[in-house]
């Protein structure tokens, strides 16, 4: 019997999309029976359009800023920009939000629409909370094809089995 791996999303920023995809992908790579249950802004990640996620750096201190480009002397620099810069400065969002697409290009690392697909030809499973959605006001339209729209109970079935669960 194959192990199992539940998944809670909730996140909505593009460093939050990697971290339920990445997982998915390696479990069902292993062959895991994987669900990812998006709930609240975990949501964002199962719209038809995720080129809009952003990175949030306000209230993340974890998150070092590095260029992404220029002499090395210059890319390990460790910019630790202060709240009161991030939170005052027009535009500091969509700056961060460049550098750290630009950083996964130069990484090679797979943007979030590759690794959702990768997910999905590996037969990983993503439910949608349906009461978020509804909250939120979506359409399902609005979201992937292929799609459950489900309420926590029906995703809690899974977990309940699952070997792993993980909240993120």
């Amino acid at each position: 019997m194959a192990k199992k791996l539940a998944i809670i999303a909730t996140k909505g920023t593009l460093d939050w999309a990697y971290p339920p995809l990445i997982l998915a992908s390696t479990a069902a790579a292993l062959d895991y029976e994987v669900q990812v249950f998006c709930t609240f802004y975990g949501l964002q990640m199962l719209r038809k359009d995720v080129s809009g996620l952003k990175i949030s750096p306000l209230g993340n201190p974890g998150m070092p800023m590095k260029m992404p480009f220029g002499p090395k002397w210059f890319k390990d620099i460790n910019w630790n920009i202060p709240n009161i810069v991030q939170a005052n400065v027009p535009g500091f969002e969509v700056l961060a939000t460049t550098l750290m697409k630009q950083t996964i290009k130069n990484c090679g690392v797979a943007s979030i629409e590759d690794l959702r697909g990768l997910c999905i030809e590996a037969d990983v499973k993503f439910v949608a909370c349906q009461m978020t959605v509804e909250l939120f006001g979506f359409e399902h339209s609005e979201f992937i094809d292929g799609l459950d729209f489900v309420g926590a109970a029906s995703f809690l079935e899974f977990a309940g089995d699952s070997d792993i669960c993980l909240y993120i």
